[in-house]
């Protein structure tokens, strides 16, 4: 089953492009027409992206791996943000900082930082201190809040990104080509897709076409969540019933020792028995 429609990607916009002089010739391959001078995308090749897209990401999530979403213009930010909360996953929609993945050591350090800063307020040392350092500290907290809080729970280097506009995220996408982490993102046509490893030609400006979009990308994050959850209960599921068959099979062992055993005493007593007896019986004879 198709993971969205023809008429929907049209009601959403996702059709719209930059002006004409605005495009990037690398493009061309996505570009449907020109009409008033403006590109039209080529919504059957958007078809065919995003669920290339969209099962590829599933796999990377039902490995159990994370994706970090990338969408600091203003159109996107809180599409974005809401939408990776649904599914538990890192996302960046403030300013990305040069190095957040290169340099993700560093960046650790200053999530541990604010973590450290909350440790302050719960343990009665922020009230301690004066009024001038709560509130320097404070401003701290919501800085690094605004720029880290979506990757707090990132303990290493996500296995993908996913991004809103290119070539406004230009610098996260040098930093993933550096490490060779897979870029899914949205391209409109005045962006390189030369760079991205699953691009998804689209109107990265429209809030309802982002919306659509990440949606998509979104509902494949959680097959890949389910299937992932499935799969280890059906793991837990067969380790119960090998652990059982192999207790049943230990049973009849622990419970023939004793039957073993008791037929030698009593057979023991009976030749104790028939020797006593056999006295008695000779004397009858004679």
């Amino acid at each position: 089953m198709a993971r969205t429609t023809y008429d929907e990607l049209l009601d959403a916009g996702v059709h719209f492009g930059h002006l004409t002089r605005k495009w990037d010739p690398k493009m061309s391959q996505y570009i449907f027409m020109e009409r008033n001078g403006i590109h039209i995308i080529d919504l059957n090749k958007t078809l065919t992206k995003v669920e290339e897209a969209a099962a590829a990401i599933k796999q990377i999530v039902k490995s159990g791996r994370k994706v970090l979403f990338v969408a600091t213009k203003k159109q996107a930010k809180d599409i974005v943000a809401e939408h990776a909360k649904g599914v538990n996953m890192p996302f960046i929609t403030e300013r990305w900082l040069g190095g957040m993945l290169t340099n993700f050591a560093t960046v650790r350090k200053s999530i541990k930082k604010m973590s450290n800063i909350d440790k302050l307020t719960k343990d009665g040392t922020y009230s301690n201190l004066s009024k001038k350092e709560r509130l320097m500290i404070q401003r701290e907290r919501v800085k690094l809040e605004s720029l880290l809080g979506g990757i707090a729970d990132l303990n290493r280097l996500p296995a993908a990104l996913f991004l809103i506009d290119v070539k406004k995220e230009h610098i996260a996408v040098s930093e993933a080509l550096k490490l060779n982490i897979p870029t899914f993102a949205m391209v409109d046509t005045n962006s390189d897709p030369s760079n991205i490893d699953f691009p998804i030609p689209a109107n990265d400006d429209a809030t309802k076409s982002i919306s659509l979009v990440t949606g998509i990308i979104i509902k494949a994050i959680e097959e890949g969540l389910d299937e992932r959850k499935r799969e280890k209960e059906d793991e837990a599921e067969k380790e119960a019933a090998a652990a059982k068959a192999k207790l049943d099979t230990a049973k009849p062992e622990v419970a023939a020792a004793p039957a073993g055993g008791a037929p030698a005493e009593g057979g023991k007593r009976k030749r104790v028995a028939a020797e006593a007896e056999a006295p008695a019986a000779d004397k009858t004879e004679e």
